[in-house]
This record gives C-alpha cells, structure tokens and sequence, in this order.
C-alpha cells in the first residue's frame, strides 16, 4: 500500500543539485529544473501543475549536445532567463553561440529560445528539442517513489505540435507542447540584414522535434515552445502564451499590483532592506487565486512541495502579513470558511466545525478549489481561525465581510467544545482517527516532534501548550465580538471561559522545579516536560501568568535555546535534541517571529530584539530570503545558518516572518472598533533613520517615521486615537 500522502514521515527527496537547482512558482504551478534549464529525467525535477508532474523530461540540444549553463537570472518568482552555451569547437577554448532560455511558468509553460552567434561567420546549427511526461503523482515525486510510468501513454504529433497523454483507469492527463520559430520567413531574413536568423520551422514528429537554422554572423535565431496541460479532454491555456507580451500576462500584471500595495521601508540597514524586499516577493509569488471566487486571495505553504492551501500555514501566514495586506487574511478566511468540516469522516480526520489542514488536487478535473481532497487532522488550525478574524477585526477591515464569517467562528468554537476536547477538561487534545492520520496535529506534526525531557516521544492523546494559548485567543476574541454587538451574556460566557482556561493552564502546565511550561499534556495528564520554543507562543497570546514570564524569556533566550540566528525547537539540554532535525532542535523563522512578538508583549525589548536581529542576520545571508526553517547549529559554531536539506524555499510563513517582526520591532498594535492604535517603537539603532510608508489600516494608508527616537505618525485614520505605550500584556488579544 502506497503512504498515505498526507502524513509521509519518510525522507522527502532533495531537488538540490551540487551546483544548486531553479525553482519557479505562480500559485499551484511550479517548475524545478537544471541551471541550464533542463529538466532531467529520474530527478525530483519537473513541470508540475495542479499536483500532478506534467513535464519529466525537457532538454535543448544544439547538434546533439546539452548546453552549459553560464548564469541564471530570475526576476520575478515565475521567470527566469538562463545563459548557457554551446559546447565548443573540438581545438577550440571557447563557443561562439550564446542560448539564453527565458521562462515562465504559470498553468502551464512558456519558454523563449534566442541563439546568438557572436563569430564572424554564419553559424549552421541542428536546434532539438527533447521531452516527455511521467503524470506522476506530486507525493510520489516527493517521496522518491516514482516507478514505471503506469497508464496507457500516447505520443502523437498534431498540427505541428507534440502530444504525450495518458489513460490511468478513469483519469486523463496530457500535454501539448507547441514549437513556433519567431524570426521572419526565409525571404526576409537577408533583406532585414544580418540581425536575425533565416528562419526554419520546427519538424514535429511522435519521437522528435527538430529545427535545422543559419543563424548569421553577429546575428541570432529565436524560437518559443508552448508547454499546454490537458485535464481530461479540455486544455488548460498558459497565462503566457508565445508571441504576447509577457508583462501583459496575469502573473505579470498581478505581481505588479502587489509591488504596488506593499509598504515602503526606508532604513540604512541593508539587511533588514534586502530581507524585507525579498520577502514581500515571496508572498506574491505564493498567492493563489480561486476561479470560482477570483477576489479571494490565499497563499500556498511552500515550494516546491506544498503549492497549495494548508490551514494553519495559511493563517499564521495571513496574521504576519497584516502589516502588508489584510485583504490576504480576509481571503484566508473566506477560503477556509467555504471547506469548514460539516460531517463526521474519520478518513479525511473531518468533523463539524473543523478547519482544514492540507488541500490537494491530485486528479481533480477543474482548477477550482472546489475540485480538491481536503485532510482536516490539525488542532490548532480552528482556534486560529478565530484568533486570525478577531485581528482582522481590530485592523478595521470589511466589517460586514468580518460578520458574515462569525458563524463560521461560532462553528469553530462549537469544534472546540464538542470534539477538541475530547474529555470535557477543558483543553483541546489531539488523537487520529485512523492509523494513517497524523500521529502529531500541531505544528511540530512530524512523528517525532512531541518528546518529553528524556527523550521519549510522547503519545496521542496530547493537549498541546500553544494549541491551548490559541484557543485563550479565540475566546477573547468572540467576547469582543459580542461587547461591540452590545450581547453581553455571550461576552461574558467567553470572558470567563477565557480566564478559567488561563488559571487552569498556568497551574497543569507549568513546571515548578525547572520553571518553564511543559509542551504538553500527555494522554495520562502528565506534563510532557520537554524545554521548547512552543512556550514562546504562549507568550505571544497573553495566556501567561505575569509572574512566570521573566522565567519563560529567560529560557527562550538562554543558550540552550537561542542559537544566535533564531529559537530552537528543541533545547539542547533535552534528551533527542538533534540540530539538523525537522522539528527537535532546528530553527524555524516564523516560530522565532512569534517568540520575539510575544517577547516584546511581555516587555522583554532587549531579548525580543536580539531574536529579531538574528533572523534579519540569517535572511542576508541567504541572498534575503529564509528558508522553512534551518539546522539548530548555533552562530558560534557556524559562521551562517545551515539550511536543513529538505528545507522549502520560498515558504510562505517565512516569507512573512520579517514582517511580523517588522510590526514587532514598531509595537504597531490597532483596534479601530475602539478607536485607538498602539505605537510603542523598539527600533534597534543600527537601523539609522527608519520610515515605513503605506501600512493599510481602515481603509487608509499610514506613514511611520522614527525621528530622533520618537515617532511620527501620518495618515492616522479620523477617530484613532494613537496611544504612545506598549499593549499591555494583560490587554485581551
């Protein structure tokens, strides 16, 4: 029996070549190839659309050779233009014959093909173009498993283009790929002079696609090849097409309009610059757009294995990039409020109330969402769900869109009380449905991830310390749903469940001797003693107990957990603590980003910023971007951060993680429903002068200046009163 797709624990296979591999991404489209651009058959490389590798194999040939990659340049996260050559000339050191490939991805393939000739004589030269698909299944790629192709597979030639499809029972999948030379016709060609190529057309045939061209001295040839999926009988048309402009394609114009939305930030810190600017990229890039609701925005977890909507992801991701764009969060919600659980179904984990942890598409016939398989085995995705509309609520965006979700809140918070606690204690416990469930349903989900102290892996049912800090928020949050619509029975009810969750978990979970809070309770009620960044998220929510938050961040920030470039997942003094580990001793961006913020709640300055400044110092050293998450080794062992071999890159929670420490480092803290907004800033020096231009709030855009230590605020929206404090930690989330 295949494993099952959605909780594989094994090893996940590695894209990364020596020379390092290009990843290209436009919602649930990604292409991973070569530095050349070819994408090399027995690989983890591919063409993969909607799940499904649509393209295994991809080389151009120049007279029976592969070319050399020179450089690649990627300006947009679905674009890039690879400089190769030929091989050269036997005596020969050097090529004359430049190829630049420029690719775009996006519901399928473009590739543009200019060969330049910089000798001065005319240059004859065979142009081939080889390629074949697999349809391999996404996980199977993944996880290394790809056999024999299975199904009945056709090739064919069809009106000068080649065809591969395949019959998998009821299932089809193919692929068109299209050749178009782009010169003008062979009596053009000398009466244009020698600039372009005499042009010669592709000769398509089932085994090969083949050009024969004069590209003259000093002159150059071009083609362009159309990469066109096919789901069951209808073709899936590429957002570029060969011979449009590219800026005109949708990726192009939507990227463009987000560049435009995403707030400026002036600071002479390069890295804080650079790591900003790449991030706001990434996001972008990792959007994806429903065609049934094309207005709701929602982000993928992360290439290039999870181009598609997780839960938990999507939300801590959308809370993050609330600085940058609420209607982000709005999206989030809509989407995951549209596929909320209404029937009890062990297999896919679901149960009424329940908010999705993994979307995937696999065979699905449309590209709509609505044609995905749904895994709901996640605890903490529903409570965030809460905790995420109640924010968006304080940030004074769509009230009345706000609204229509809160019975889908109620639903969720009906989850809480009716299946997540699963012994009426009053935490919310994990345990799978079936044996091919997620053995772990936090956010350390893989099978290892919930160990206590002396190493031993701790077993389901768990209640998990975070899951019970996110289930404290939601509370709060409904009551202040309930305050604003004048219900006070309602704000009341969850007033005080929020305050009898909060004694009752400084009391079973905190450990007295070693004065930290236990990651969990195991299925005997017993603490799961282990030393972990999770407590830091109890920080972030307010759930602790004033009186045990100096002795939470003074752990948080010792040198068993902090490594210098972010917070441990698991401290080094623990038995099982393994720096190079998915979730036992490796650093996690967003995880870090969530421990400096609810350092900062707390009014831990210095420590909140030393966290914030050695993930700003981990992202420039990977060029800006930080990955998924890196090995435990600290910074003085290792001069930068080691990337964890599997490690996604770019994901969408990293991405945000500089933004939410961006907001951390400001103590930019709104609540329009009443009228005011926190601005405490805790900006480091080496920031120099520091500005952020076009931070939405309400509907307006506001400026944020620091001036000699003080702030300036500008664009303030009428009736905010801005309040020059810190939030008080006590203050309901």
């Amino acid at each position: 029996m295949a494993p099952d797709p959605w909780t594989y624990a094994g090893k996940v296979a590695s894209v990364e070549a020596a020379e390092g591999v290009v990843t290209l991404v436009d919602e649930s489209t990604f292409a991973i190839s070569e530095r050349s651009g070819d994408i090399l058959p027995g690989s983890a490389q591919g063409l993969f659309v909607r799940d499904t590798r649509v393209l295994s194999h991809l080389e151009i040939r120049i007279d029976g050779q592969r070319l050399e990659p020179l450089s690649v340049s990627t300006p947009d996260p679905f674009s890039a233009t690879f400089v190769t050559r030929t091989s050269p000339e036997p005596g020969k050191a050097d090529s004359s014959l430049l190829v630049f490939r420029s690719r775009y991805v996006g519901q399928g393939m473009r590739e543009d093909l200019v060969i330049h000739n910089y000798a001065n004589e005319p240059a004859v030269c065979l142009v081939e173009i080889v390629a074949d698909a697999d349809f391999a299944d996404l996980f199977a790629v993944k996880e290394g498993r790809v056999g024999p192709p299975e199904g009945e597979f056709v090739r064919a030639a069809e009106d000068g283009a080649l065809t591969v499809s395949c019959q998998r029972g009821a299932t089809h999948r193919g692929i068109q790929l299209r050749f178009v030379v782009t010169g003008p016709a062979d009596g053009e060609a000398m009466a244009s002079g020698p600039e372009v190529a005499v042009r010669r057309a592709f000769r398509v045939s089932a085994e090969r696609v083949a050009a024969e061209v004069l590209v003259p001295a000093s002159g150059r040839w071009s083609g362009c090849v159309e990469v066109v999926p096919m789901i069951e009988a209808a073709l899936i048309l590429p957002r570029y097409r060969c011979g449009q402009p590219v800026e005109r394609a949708m990726p192009s114009e939507r990227l463009a309009a987000w560049r435009q939305r995403v707030p400026h930030v002036t600071t002479e810190h390069e890295g804080l610059r650079a790591v900003l600017s790449r991030s706001a990229e990434d996001l972008g890039a990792l959007r994806i757009f429903d065609p049934d609701f094309p207005e709701r925005v929602v982000v993928a977890a992360g290439a290039p294995w999870f181009m598609t909507v997780f839960g938990r992801d999507s939300l801590l991701t959308a809370w993050s990039a609330l600085l940058v764009d609420p209607d982000l969060a709005l999206g989030v919600l809509q989407t995951l409020a549209r596929f909320q659980g209404t029937v009890v179904d062990p297999v896919h984990e679901e149960q009424p109330g329940r908010i999705l942890h993994e979307m995937r598409f696999g065979e699905a016939g449309s590209l709509s969402l609505g044609g995905g398989s749904i895994y709901y085995g996640t605890a903490d995705a529903t409570p965030l769900f809460v905790m995420l509309l109640g924010e968006l609520r304080r940030w004074g965006l769509g009230r009345q869109q706000v609204d229509e979700l809160l019975p889908n809140a109620d639903r969720a918070l009906d989850w809480i009380r009716d299946f997540g606690d699963r012994d009426g204690d009053g935490y919310v416990e994990y345990q799978r449905a079936t044996s091919r469930g997620l053995a772990n349903q936090g956010w350390k989900d893989s099978w290892d991830g919930i160990r206590y102290a002396d190493g031993r892996v701790a077993n389901a049912p768990i209640a998990l310390c975070e899951v019970q800090a996110y289930v404290y928020g939601a509370y709060l949050a409904r009551a202040h749903f309930a305050f604003e619509a004048g219900d006070l029975a309602t704000h009341d009810h969850f007033r005080a469940k929020a305050a009898a969750l909060k004694v009752a978990f400084n009391r079973d979970f905190w450990l007295e001797d070693r004065e930290w809070f236990a990651v969990g309770l195991d299925h005997e009620k017993r603490p799961i003693d282990s030393l972990t960044s999770n407590i830091g998220h109890c920080l972030w929510t307010g759930i602790v107990d004033e009186d045990k938050a100096h002795a939470v961040a003074k752990h948080l920030l010792g040198p068993e957990m902090f490594s210098g470039w972010g917070i441990r997942t698991l401290a080094t003094t623990m038995e099982g603590y393994n720096p190079v580990s998915y979730h036992c001793g490796s650093v996690w961006p967003h995880d870090s980003a969530i421990v400096a913020s609810g350092l900062a709640r707390y009014g831990f300055e210095e420590g909140a910023q030393r966290v914030v400044m050695g993930l700003l110092a981990a992202g420039a050293a990977q060029g800006g971007r930080l990955p998924e998450l890196f090995t435990g080794l600290g910074r003085d062992e290792v001069a930068m951060p080691v990337i964890y071999p599997t490690s996604c890159s770019p994901q969408a929670w990293a991405a945000a993680s500089p933004l939410l420490c961006l907001r951390t480092l400001l103590r930019f803290d709104p609540w329009v429903p009443y009228g005011k907004t926190w601005l405490a800033p805790m900006v480091p020096e080496e920031f120099g002068p520091f500005r952020v231009e076009g931070i939405p709030l309400a509907g307006a855009r506001v400026d944020v200046e620091i001036r000699g230590g003080e702030a300036v605020v500008e664009g303030l929206p009428a009736g905010i009163e801005l309040i020059r404090t810190p939030r008080h930690p006590a203050t309901a989330i």
